[in-house]
């Protein structure tokens, strides 16, 4: 079957990294099923701007799975943990969520396999995998291997492939190939703890790795920080 027939389920949360993922799972000539998560993050920017990039992409559908992570905690995106705001942090920062990418390809897997789908895209990239273990190429290899023995489609001979677009890109080439895919950087929303008014705060770990990969690829930011990172 040719691609272009073909669904592709895409994690889009509403970053950067996402949407170029999923910009690139429609080049690649899927229809779009387009799944986000409220795990009752921090804010609500994130399930907005994956709302505007859904329907500008032209997803054929777009769920907001509601499952709320708060429940558990462990983490400064889903618990009262201070967001740190004093520079990008080394080993593996507060605001990893405990298993979050395993949680939410599971969920894409699930999607996929009453959808007919076997391609899945997530915008893991090479800046992630140095603190967020489930990021890594191993984790993506591991869970394509765990896809074909846990479905029906798998032990039927249908592997599902993790597409992970962006996994050896640097922010900057994330940010070159935005522009390439003709891209509006300025609907995604990378910010964990927004600053009053709705702007991204310019101080946490996730501003200044975005703010970072304009500057290095020599294109506008289009993004408002309240501090300039």
């Amino acid at each position: 079957m040719n691609p272009e027939h073909t669904a592709a389920v895409v994690l889009v949360s509403g970053g950067l990294d996402s949407m170029v993922s999923a910009a690139r799972a429609k080049e690649d000539g899927h229809r779009l099923f387009a799944l986000s998560i409220d795990y009752n993050q921090r804010h609500r920017l994130e399930l907005a701007a994956a709302r505007r990039i859904a329907q500008h992409l032209g997803a054929e559908r777009h769920v907001v799975l509601p499952l709320d992570l708060s429940a558990f905690g462990g983490s400064a995106l889903t618990a009262d943990i201070a967001v740190p705001k004093t520079g990008v942090e080394p080993g593996i920062p507060v605001t990893y969520v405990p298993a979050r990418n395993t949680i939410f390809l599971s969920l894409a897997l699930g999607w996929a396999e009453a959808a007919g789908a076997r391609d899945l895209y997530i915008g893991v990239n090479a800046l992630d995998y140095s603190g967020y273990p489930d990021c890594r190429p191993e984790f993506i290899a591991a869970f394509e291997g765990l896809a074909e023995l846990a479905t029906k489609a798998g032990v039927e001979g249908a592997p599902f492939r993790i597409r992970a677009p962006l996994q050896h890109l640097t922010k900057a080439e994330i940010v070159t190939e935005a522009a390439r895919l003709g891209l509006d950087a300025g609907m995604s929303w990378s910010c964990y703890d927004p600053a009053p008014g709705g702007v991204h705060c310019g101080l946490c770990d996730s501003c200044r790795l975005r703010a970072k990969g304009f500057e290095d690829a020599g294109l506008p930011d289009p993004t408002v920080y309240a501090v300039r990172p």
